[in-house]
This record gives structure tokens, C-alpha cells and sequence, in this order.
């Protein structure tokens, strides 16, 4: 990703004479990369127990005294101005205390775009509540606040808003009779061609050209989006907030109301589901905003409706996919093209062609995608942004090509298996795809599979299997930070300001503490969430393991130079130079020589304050500009496919994934079971429905916005191979995402398999298959 090899070539000056990263080729080898202890053993999450007793305290429970209850009102046209607004009904309803407009609103800037400045986290660089501009059907035009939360929802219902509209752009079709090239895809060029792929195309032994369409998804975390904010004087901003950026978050409403950053304090220690979509939004800026100006806490929790009017979720594709194959089964052409809807002020353009780039050996390529400019609600991330939507075209496409070629499927992408990164050319870190294939497919029984579709039958019911390849990058974020304290009673507190959203970063981290240093796990204590701490990594892009796990990693070794120089001249490590020791039972050891070893305890014995603490950043994330990095799974799926109605159950899953070392078993089957049942619900009942008359979304519930539930989701069996990525921290790489690439494809041509229709449009619905 050019976003963070451009942070890392920056850094990598500052990195010139210094050691090089422990865990590349030419440094000391991490002890803990190959070693089975603490890491890599199912811990249960520790946060588990507090959440189950309703002793964590979500951003829509904190206390504060005196507080005010918020309540959005939201336009109903998609472009225009606000002509007569009139808010006398609610500001004289029972319990009101503030009603805020565009009128009387704090002047504010605009949010600054995530990705153009360090440390934004704007999902879109519109001002928010400073005038009478309508952008979007949905966008807040007033906030009421008042003493309990349905005096607030009550008062809303009061206001009357009035509106001169606009012509807007809300049709699909029609923005795409202007659609251009964006600036960039996160910061890749739009176009990337090899050689001349339309006539190797044209030339090829066997071909497939063809298109795909994929739908809009909103984000439907458990938890909705809310915050609880307080000014402390006037010039210090207090946020609980529901974040996956604190810092970020932070750092730009510091922007938007003109503080320094430390004047801002972001805490989240806990966030019920997030998959992108937990990230700074109008209603953090408004409740800020409308607290400043009442003197008093607010709390803004979004209602289910209003988390699909303000925040974003996946735009919609329409994707070309074109593969030209020699007689050998090679591929001579890979054309991955297309176009998504966006705003014009926003840059998340759902970089679908990403996969094309590195997945399949190719003599040429042709990787182009192009942006629609809509009046609609900024699109943002969504789990595996890009991948999770531009697999479901490209490995659709590779099974009609191996049909066309009468090649099984898994055969096929054997034979299309590249020696190096097919665009840039690099080396892979690691990739054993081939091999998770292997074994996926002997577990799932792919070997029975009768390759003519339709041919499988119990009753009304079809039978098909189908399988796909998925894929997500490696990052490591640059700018994260680790602190260690380390106490004479031999305990550990270990402090990042990262997230836990659920899926094990607290319980994997601590696990992580215990293994470098060598102490029990309920002896170290992981705190995050909170921008007091050290500066933490976001947790997107399945970057935040490796980014934390580097800076706990840099702060060990900064605790370890200064144990050993606290330990003096009487120890029995005296002499000893840091990478010539580790940390084992409570203490530090000299390595392979189990006889020279002291506690901490006793080391500490001798500090003043009885206690030693180090703090580091990260090194520069160099291994990404150096090696093509990414984790990978074989995915299969079996479905049946009522021939009557067309209802299509999905009876079995399986992943078999590459995805380096795994940390924790328990937590890694956790979130690739996740992210395949996310994969289902977008392969066949996941849809945002957006009525382009008027530019609204008309499905804004979970009654008719459908994902899947209990007896949806079928048996999901989980593989992986473990072998260590000796590039990246501990030997891991990101699994948070890529457990739903792949899915849609898969379950996609597994109904193929079972009915012989080929449905190229998502979300598969029975009416599709009837």
C-alpha cells in the first residue's frame, strides 16, 4: 500500500545506521517467532468475563453529572438548501435545553479527509452544521438536547424543516455516463498496465469477459455508534467515544475546533464491533459542538436508523473481469476493470482491481477503476474494503474460465501460481496458498465433486460445491508506540493507545507482554484506549497486531538495556549485552544457559522508585517496501438450492487460510468464522436499498436490512497452516479481514455447481434463482 510505503520511506532516513528490525533478514532473530508457549495457546478473551458480568462500560454508558440527552434531525432531500427552519415547538417542549442548527452551531472547519494529513480521520471534508447546504438525504440539519433521551427524541419529531431542492445526482446509471479516474486508489495509481492485455485477449486459446455487479452494505455493528463528550474550561475536550482511531479521532476534532491535540482526550476502552465504520462521524463533531455551546455533558447515542443516515458503509461496483488463457492453462491477459459509486468529498473508492494485482502470474495485465460522483452519504471501509467485493469478481470469473477449459478449478489456480508479486515484482514474504488449497480441499472432500452442475439432488433440493481464493494485505501502520512498566513485585503494565473491539487485541497483546518477558500472564496488565497513552495504531487493514507487537517489542528492548544497567556489576548477568539475554521465569536469563538467571524482583530490589519503566516507537514499517505481503485463504462451500423456490442454504464451510503465525487459536477460529459468516450475509442477503428518486436509503433496520442469523450460518470448519512469516512481528500477519474474501465467490459458485445459473449480481436472492 503506497500510503504506507510512503510513511516508511520517509522514516526509513531516520532508520539509516540504526539496528535493523529484529525480525528481518540480517537482524537478531526474535526468540519468540517459532517458540509455542503463551503465544499461540487458546486464551479465552479477558475482557470476556467483564463483558458477559456488564462491568465494561460501552461510550453510551459513562456517567457524567448534569448531563443532556441528543436527538439528530435529518434532511429528507439529497441536494439543496434549507429555506424556513423552525424549531420554536421543540425548544419549548418539556426538557429541552438547547436546540442547535447551522444557525446558531460553533463556528468550526471543516474535518480534514483520513489519509491526507497524518492523523485525520474525516470520512468526509464537509463542513458539518455551519450553513444551510443540504448534501445527502440523511444529513443532520439539528440537534436537541434535553434531560432524558426520550424528552430529546420527542422534541425532534417537532421541528419543521423546509427545503428549496436542487437537481442531485442519485442515479447510478447517470453518474456513470461521467465517470473519470480518481487521483489515486489510497494512494495507488488508477491504472496499471503490463504489456497490451486487450489483444492478448483478443488472442487467447480461451477466454471469459465478463461483468459483475455488487450492491451497497451499511454497517450494523452490535453496538451503535455513540459518544458521551465534555468540555472541561473551554479549552479541553473530553470524549468517550465507540472508536477504532482514538488518536486520529482526537487529533481532528482538534482541527475542527481549533485546540492542539493534547487539549483533546479520546477514550474507548471498549467498542461493541466496528469492521470500519467505527471512525469519526458528524455526530461526534455535533455532540462536541452542541455541548461547548449548552455548558453542559452530552450524550449522542444514534438510533439504529441513524447510524444508516450518517454513517457510511460499502459503495456499489460494477466490475468487467476479462481472463485470456493459453492451451497450457496459463494465463496470457488479466483484465480486473470498473467503476464505483463515490462522493466528491470523500476518498474511499472500494479498491475492488486490488486482489488482480497479486493473486495470479499473468503475461499481461490491465487493472483500471473508475469513480461515479453521487449526492449521497460519504462511503467509508468496510471489512476487507475492496477485496471482499473485488474477489467475488475475479474468483467467479477464474471458475467459468476453468469451466471453459474443462480444468478443475483448484487445478487452475495451480497452474496460474506466481513465483513473485505479478506487478511489482517483488518477493513474497511468505505464501503458502498452494498448500492451504491442499489441505482444504482433503478435509472438505473436493475430490467427490461432480464438476457437471445440476447432477446432485436429495428431493427438491440441488447440491453444489464451489471454492475461491481470498486475499488481504499485510500493513503494519507507522507512529505506534509502546510503554512498559515493570514493578518490584515482578508485575507488568504494558500501555498503547489501541483498540479492542472485540476480537482479542487486549488478550493477545498481554499474552504477547508475558511470552517477551517471561512472566505469567496475570501478572501483566494491557492498558489502551485511551489518548493519554502512548500513540497507538488504528485497527483497520488488519494492521493493529503487528503495528502494537512491534512497539512492545522496541519497548522491551529499551526495558531490558535498562534492567541490565540497573542490574550493575553484582548480578549474574553482569556483562551481558541485551540481545544476549531473554526474559524467563520472572525474570531475565541469559540465553541457552538456564543457570545464569535473576528476577526482576531482585534486579528492582535495587531501583529508588522500585519500579523501571521504558517507552519506544515502532520501527519504520520497512518489510512492506520490501516484500509483497498478505494473508490468504482457499475457501469452500457447499449449498443447497431448493429447485422449487430457490432458496439456497448453505450446509457447509470451510477455510483453509495462510495467514503467517497465529498469536491465539481461540481468537483466530473466532474471527475467521466471523468473517466468513460476514461473506455469507453479502453473498445472499445483505443489501442496502437506495431509492434513487430521492437518494435515500428505505431499508434503515435491521427487520429489512437482513444479515445472517443463527440458522443461517451452517457448520464452519477452520484450517490454517502456521507457518510464520519471518518478515513481519511474532511471524504474523492480519486475519481480522480476510476471513470474507473469498465467501461470496465461493458460495456464488457453489450455486452454480447445484443449479447451473451463474448469478453475477449480488446480493443472490431466491427471485435470482427461481
Amino acid at each position: 500500500m503506497s500510503i504506507i510505503q510512503d510513511a516508511a520511506q520517509a522514516l526509513m532516513k531516520t532508520a539509516v545506521g540504526l539496528a535493523p528490525e529484529r525480525w528481518l533478514p540480517g537482524g537478531t532473530p526474535d526468540p519468540l517467532i517459532r517458540k509455542h508457549g503463551q503465544l499461540g495457546a487458546p486464551v479465552s478473551r479477558l475482557d470476556g468475563p467483564l463483558k458477559v458480568q456488564g462491568k465494561a462500560r460501552f461510550a453510551a454508558e459513562v456517567p457524567l453529572e448534569n448531563m443532556l440527552y441528543a436527538a439528530l434531525v435529518h434532511s429528507t432531500v439529497p441536494r439543496g438548501r434549507i429555506s424556513a427552519l423552525d424549531t420554536a415547538a421543540a425548544e419549548a417542549a418539556p426538557g429541552v435545553a438547547l436546540v442547535m442548527t447551522h444557525r446558531n452551531a460553533p463556528r468550526m472547519s471543516p474535518p480534514p479527509l483520513m489519509m491526507t494529513v497524518p492523523d485525520a480521520a474525516g470520512a468526509s471534508d464537509l463542513p458539518v452544521m455551519q450553513d444551510d447546504r443540504i448534501h445527502w438525504n440523511g444529513q443532520p440539519v439539528a440537534v436537541v438536547l434535553a434531560e432524558t433521551q426520550e424528552q430529546a427524541d420527542a422534541a425532534a419529531e417537532l421541528i419543521a424543516v423546509t427545503y428549496q431542492g436542487e437537481p442531485a445526482i442519485t442515479s447510478f446509471a447517470e453518474a456513470k455516463t461521467k465517470a473519470h479516474p480518481p487521483a489515486s486508489i489510497l494512494g495507488e495509481p488508477p491504472l496499471l498496465e503490463i504489456g497490451d492485455a486487450e489483444a492478448a485477449l483478443r488472442d487467447a486459446a480461451y477466454k471469459v469477459d465478463l461483468r459483475y455487479t455488487t450492491p451497497r452494505y451499511n454497517h450494523n455493528a452490535i453496538e451503535l455508534h455513540a459518544c458521551t463528550v465534555t468540555w472541561e474550561e473551554e479549552d479541553r475536550l473530553i470524549v468517550h467515544d465507540a472508536s477504532q482511531l482514538v488518536n486520529a479521532t482526537a487529533a481532528t476534532l482538534a482541527m475542527v475546533f481549533g485546540l492542539k491535540a493534547e487539549q483533546v482526550r479520546v477514550m474507548s476502552p471498549y467498542v461493541g464491533g466496528g469492521f470500519g465504520g467505527k471512525c469519526l462521524w458528524d455526530h461526534q463533531i455535533l455532540a462536541a459542538a452542541a455541548s461547548r455551546l449548552a455548558g453542559r455533558p452530552v450524550r449522542m447515542m444514534l438510533s439504529r436508523e441513524s447510524v444508516f443516515r450518517i454513517v457510511g458503509g460499502r459503495t456499489c461496483t460494477e466490475q468487467r473481469v476479462a481472463l485470456g488463457a493459453k492451451a497450457d492453462g496459463t494465463l496470457s491477459a488479466l483484465i480486473h476493470s470498473g467503476v464505483v459509486a463515490m462522493t466528491a468529498h470523500n476518498s474511499c473508492p472500494e479498491q475492488f482491481s486490488f486482489p488482480a494485482r497479486h493473486l495470479y502470474a499473468a503475461d499481461t495485465f490491465r487493472l483500471e477503476q473508475e469513480v461515479a460522483e453521487m449526492d449521497m452519504l460519504a462511503n467509508t471501509f468496510m471489512r476487507a474494503p475492496g477485496e471482499s467485493v473485488g474477489t467475488y469478481a475475479l474468483e467467479c470469473a477464474i471458475d467459468e474460465l476453468a469451466e471453459a477449459m474443462a480444468l478443475d478449478p483448484i487445478e487452475l489456480r495451480r497452474r496460474i501460481e506466481p513465483a513473485k508479486d505479478p506487478t511489482s515484482g517483488h518477493d513474497f514474504s511468505a505464501r503458502h496458498l498452494v498448500e492451504a488449497y491442499a489441505a482444504g480441499a482433503e478435509r472438505f472432500g473436493w475430490s467427490s465433486r461432480d464438476p457437471a452442475p445440476g447432477r446432485r439432488r436429495e428431493g427438491e433440493w440441488l447440491i453444489g460445491v464451489g471454492c475461491a481464493t481470498g486475499t488481504y494485505p499485510y500493513y503494519r501502520m507507522p507512529g505506534a508506540a509502546a510503554r512498559i512498566r515493570l514493578t518490584a513485585d515482578g508485575r507488568a503494565t504494558v500501555q498503547c493507545a489501541t483498540h479492542e473491539m472485540g476480537m482479542g487485541t487486549m488478550t493477545v497483546q498481554a499474552q504477547h507482554a508475558a511470552e517477551r518477558l517471561g512472566l505469567p500472564i496475570d501478572r501483566v496488565t494491557f492498558e489502551y484506549g485511551d489518548t493519554s497513552l502512548p500513540h497507538g495504531s488504528i485497527a483497520g487493514g488488519s494492521s493493529q497486531t503487528a503495528s502494537v507487537a512491534a512497539a512492545v517489542m522496541a519497548a522491551n528492548d529499551a526495558l531490558v538495556a535498562d534492567l541490565l544497567k540497573l542490574a550493575g556489576n553484582d548480578s549474574p548477568l553482569a556483562g551481558l549485552k541485551a540481545n544476549e539475554v531473554e526474559g524467563r521465569d520472572g525474570g531475565l536469563g541469559k540465553i541457552d544457559a538456564p543457570d545464569v538467571h535473576e528476577s526482576y524482583v531482585s534486579i528492582l530490589a535495587r531501583a529508588q522508585r522500585g519500579e523501571v519503566v521504558a517507552e519506544a516507537d515502532a520501527p519504520a514499517p520497512l518489510e512492506v517496501m520490501r516484500y509483497s505481503m498478505h494473508s490468504y485463504a482457499a475457501q469452500f462451500c457447499e449449498v443447497r438450492v431448493n429447485a422449487v423456490t430457490g432458496e439456497t442454504r448453505v450446509s457447509r464451510f470451510l477455510g483453509a487460510f495462510d495467514c503467517g503465525r497465529i498469536l491465539n487459536a481461540k481468537l483466530a477460529r473466532s474471527q475467521f468464522r466471523g468473517g466468513i459468516i460476514m461473506g455469507l450475509g453479502l453473498a445472499l442477503t445483505e443489501e442496502t436499498l437506495f431509492d434513487e428518486r430521492t437518494g435515500r436509503v428505505m431499508n434503515p433496520s435491521l427487520a429489512e436490512y437482513h444479515v445472517p442469523v443463527h440458522m443461517d450460518v451452517p457448520d464452519i470448519e477452520i484450517l490454517w497452516t502456521d507457518a510464520p512469516d519471518p518478515h513481519s512481528p511474532l511471524g504474523a500477519r492480519g486475519i481480522g479481514e480476510i476471513g470474507i474474501t473469498g465467501v461470496g465467490a465461493a458460495v456464488a459458485n457453489a450455486i452454480y455447481n447445484a443449479t447451473g445459473k451463474r448469478i453475477r449480481d449480488l446480493p443472490i436472492t431466491l427471485d435470482k434463482l427461481m
